[in-house]
């Protein structure tokens, strides 16, 4: 299966690393222009960097911001005035005792996983249904089905975050915008790597710590490990090119078999 995507304009929340990073790279050697976004033009511009020259004939632009605030928001529209392919992967996770969150804790969550999400369907999905065409992914998580005890808010936004996709996708019924979610399993990234040894001790090995993670905390995965952001951007080109056009109102999993579900 060839996926071209030349001539199409993406743009990817929370892209300057990890699963975001990757899903930019994956978008961007299907032929994509591919917006990077990050919260400050630093970040931004250094992901950049690393991306040209891993992949020298790809087409990348910049789109600093802070979309969970309006000013940020503002300023990545203005950057990117069209896209093709939206993917809301911002989001922000830490683990916290159910009862010592507080309001606000609760409030940050759904503003920044779940309402900046709301916010870029909104400035992005009127051009795509003029246009006849567009595909707009959510990545949630595992957590939004399994909601992990040490984390409940984190799970509690992306469960929010399935059902503003399977809305958003009956907004775009008949109009040629296909709107998932994608569910993504426990993943190795940087930010990942922080938590797993948080929980199971600082001065683990990390192989070691991988392991002992994935038993004691994840067990129900049937890889029996962390998947590679490579792995998750590999669904998300697919869902964005035009193999996917009756894919739409979906939560696809790329969970490693983690959700003990035979549904997706």
């Amino acid at each position: 299966m060839q996926i071209d995507l030349t001539g199409r304009t993406a743009l990817v929340t929370g892209s300057t690393q990890g699963i975001g990073a990757a899903i930019a790279t994956g978008l961007a050697r299907a032929g994509a222009e591919v917006a990077v976004s990050g919260r400050s033009a630093g970040s931004v511009d250094a992901a950049l960097e690393r991306m040209r020259a891993q992949d020298p004939g790809a087409t990348f632009l910049a789109a600093p911001g802070d979309i969970s605030t309006d000013s940020g928001f503002e300023q990545v529209v203005d950057a990117v005035p069209q896209a093709d392919i939206l993917i809301n992967n911002l989001g922000i996770f830490g683990p916290r005792p159910a009862l010592e969150i507080d309001d606000a804790e609760w409030r940050r969550y759904f503003e920044v996983n779940v309402l900046t999400a709301v916010r870029m369907i909104r400035a992005y999905l009127p051009g795509m249904k003029e246009r006849g065409w567009g595909r707009i992914q959510n990545i949630a998580s595992d957590s939004a089905v399994v909601i992990p005890a040490e984390m409940i808010q984190y799970g509690m936004s992306k469960t929010a975050l399935l059902a503003v996709s399977r809305g958003f996708a009956k907004e775009a019924a008949g109009s040629g915008v296909c709107v998932n979610s994608v569910i993504a399993g426990p993943t190795h990234t940087g930010g990942v790597e922080d938590f797993v040894h948080g929980i199971v001790g600082r001065d683990v090995p990390w192989d070691e710590a991988q392991r002992t993670f994935m038993r004691q905390y994840r067990p129900q995965s049937l890889i029996q490990r962390m998947i590679e952001p490579e792995e998750i951007a590999h669904m998300v080109v697919y869902l964005s090119s035009p193999f996917a056009s009756a894919t739409t109102g979906a939560a696809i999993r790329v969970d490693g078999g983690y959700v003990d579900s035979i549904i997706p």
